[in-house]
C-alpha cells in the first residue's frame, strides 16, 4: 500500500469514516504527482512554469477564437485551464455558504469544503467506490433511480436492499425501512436517499423526516456503521406546505459518530444546467476532526483523479458567475414557479380521472416527475404502444409502473397528455 495512504488511514483509524471504508478506500490517497507539485508551481514558479500540460502565449491560455467567440463575456482564462481536481476553490466555498442559506439546520456545522465533480452520478459513484466492497447492503425504497443497480450492483457488487417505499395510508412507510435495517446481520450498511424521489416525486412530510432520523440514530447506538448518502438531485422543488424543505443531510451532519452522511448535490437541476455535468460531494459526522476530514478529503480527490482527472472550468466559472447575480434567486424562483404550476395541473387533471383509470398515481408532491401504478396491466406494453399509436415518451419501470416527467411538458398540453395516457392505458388492457 502506497505510504500516503497509510499516512490517511492513520489519521482516520478510530472513526466512522475508517470503519466504512472498502478496500478501494484504504488504498487510495491523493498523491503528490503533476497536479500536487503543478499546484505549488503556481504559487511559488514567479519566473518559469513549466509544470502543466496545457499550451500558454504571453502567459494565459492558448485558445480557437472560435470557441471563444461563443462566449464573449468569459476571459481566455475563466474557460480553458484545467480546474483543481477538488473544483475552483471560490466556487466550493459558495457553495457550501449556498448550503447554510438552503438548509438552516446545517449552519454552523462542520462540514468537508464541497468536492466538484462531474455531475451527480460521478459523485454516487465515487463514494461507491471509497465505501463499497463486494456485498455490502444498501438499503433503497423499491422505487428508485435505475443507475443505483449499475453503480452499486454492476460496478461495486454491493448488495442493494429495497424496501416497500410507500404504506397503505400513501406515505413513506417507515415500518419498512425499520424492518430493513434491523434485517442487516453485519456491522455496517449503506443507505441511500433521493429526495424529491426519482421516479415518484415524492418527499418526506416533517414528521416523516423525524421518524428517518430516530431510525438511523437507533441503529448508530446499537454499534451500526452508517454511510447516510442524501441524493439531492431535485433539491428545492417542493411544492406542499407539509413537506421537508431542506436536506437531511443537515440533520445526519452531527447526529452520531457512527454516521457518515454524504451530500450529493449540484447544478445539474437546481441551476437548470444539466449538460454542464456539474456536482458537489459533501462529508460531514460528529466527532471528526478537520484533519480527520482533510485526510477524507484527500482520498475522495484521488479517486476523482484517477476517474476524470477534473471538471469542467467552463462550466464552474459560469456557475460561479452566476451565483452573485443580483437576479439569480429570482430566476430560479421563475422555474420554481412554472414547475409548480404544472405540478398543480397535473393533480387537476388526475383527480378528475377519479378511480375510474386503470392508471392509479402512486403519492407525489414534488419535483419533476409523478408514477402510475398501471393497475392490471402491463407498463411496458403501454410504454410501446403510446410511442407507436400517440407518438408520446414515457418510461416503463418494473413492467408495472408509468413515469411521466410533466416537467417537459408544456402547461397548456398536460390536460391532452393525459388524456392520451389515459386512453392508451384502457386500449392496451
Amino acid at each position: 500500500m502506497n505510504a500516503v495512504a497509510k499516512e490517511l488511514n492513520t489519521v482516520l483509524e478510530g472513526t466512522v469514516v475508517y470503519d466504512l471504508l472498502s478496500d478501494f478506500g484504504k488504498r487510495f490517497y491523493f498523491p503528490k504527482g503533476i497536479v500536487a507539485q503543478s499546484a505549488e508551481a503556481k504559487k511559488k514558479a514567479t519566473r518559469y512554469n513549466a509544470t502543466v500540460g496545457m499550451a500558454t502565449i504571453h502567459g494565459t491560455p492558448m485558445y480557437l477564437e472560435s470557441v471563444k467567440r461563443q462566449v464573449l463575456e468569459l476571459t481566455p482564462a475563466e474557460m480553458f485551464p484545467y480546474a483543481p481536481t477538488s473544483g475552483v476553490l471560490e466556487l466550493r466555498e459558495k457553495w457550501r455558504k449556498e448550503m447554510d442559506r438552503k438548509n438552516p439546520s446545517l449552519k454552523g456545522k462542520q462540514t468537508t469544503l464541497p468536492l466538484v465533480t462531474s455531475g451527480l452520478t460521478h459523485g454516487i459513484s465515487t463514494v461507491a467506490d471509497l465505501f463499497l466492497d463486494p456485498g455490502d447492503p444498501v438499503i433503497v425504497p423499491d422505487m428508485f433511480w435505475g443507475n443505483y443497480s449499475l453503480i452499486f450492483e454492476g460496478r461495486n457488487r454491493a448488495g442493494i436492499k429495497r424496501f416497500p417505499f410507500f404504506n397503505k395510508e400513501g406515505g413513506l412507510n417507515l415500518d419498512a425501512l425499520e424492518s430493513a435495517i434491523s434485517g442487516i446481520t453485519g456491522s455496517k450498511f449503506a443507505i441511500i436517499l433521493n429526495f424529491p424521489n426519482n421516479p415518484t416525486g415524492y418527499s418526506p412530510s416533517v414528521r416523516e423526516a423525524e421518524g428517518i432520523v430516530s431510525l438511523l440514530k437507533s441503529a448508530a447506538e446499537k454499534g451500526k456503521k452508517i454511510l447516510a448518502i442524501t441524493d439531492d438531485a431535485y433539491f428545492g422543488l417542493f411544492y406542499e406546505d407539509e413537506t421537508l424543505k431542506e436536506s437531511l443531510f443537515g440533520t445526519f451532519a452531527d447526529l452520531h459518530d457512527n454516521i457518515l452522511a454524504v451530500k450529493v448535490d449540484g447544478a445539474t437541476k437546481e441551476n437548470f444546467a444539466w449538460g454542464f455535468r456539474l456536482g458537489f460531494l459533501t462529508y460531514a459526522s460528529r466527532g471528526l476532526s478537520g484533519e480527520q476530514l482533510d485526510a477524507l478529503t484527500s482520498k475522495t480527490m484521488g479517486a476523482i483523479r484517477a476517474s476524470i482527472s477534473n471538471s469542467s472550468k467552463m462550466a464552474q466559472t459560469l456557475v460561479l458567475k452566476s451565483l452573485p447575480s443580483a437576479t439569480y434567486w429570482q430566476e430560479k424562483e421563475e422555474g420554481f414557479k412554472i414547475l409548480k404550476s404544472r405540478y398543480l395541473k397535473v393533480r387537476e387533471v388526475i383527480a378528475a380521472y377519479g378511480e375510474k383509470s386503470p392508471l392509479k398515481a402512486l403519492p407525489f408532491n414534488s419535483g419533476y416527475f409523478m408514477t402510475f401504478l398501471y393497475d392490471g396491466g402491463n407498463s411496458e406494453k403501454l410504454r410501446t404502444h403510446l410511442l407507436d399509436a400517440y407518438g408520446v415518451g414515457t418510461i416503463s419501470i418494473q413492467e408495472k409502473y408509468l413515469r411521466i416527467a410533466y416537467s417537459s411538458v408544456e402547461l397548456t398540453d398536460i390536460e391532452d397528455l393525459y388524456a392520451i395516457l389515459d386512453k392508451a392505458a384502457r386500449e392496451v388492457r
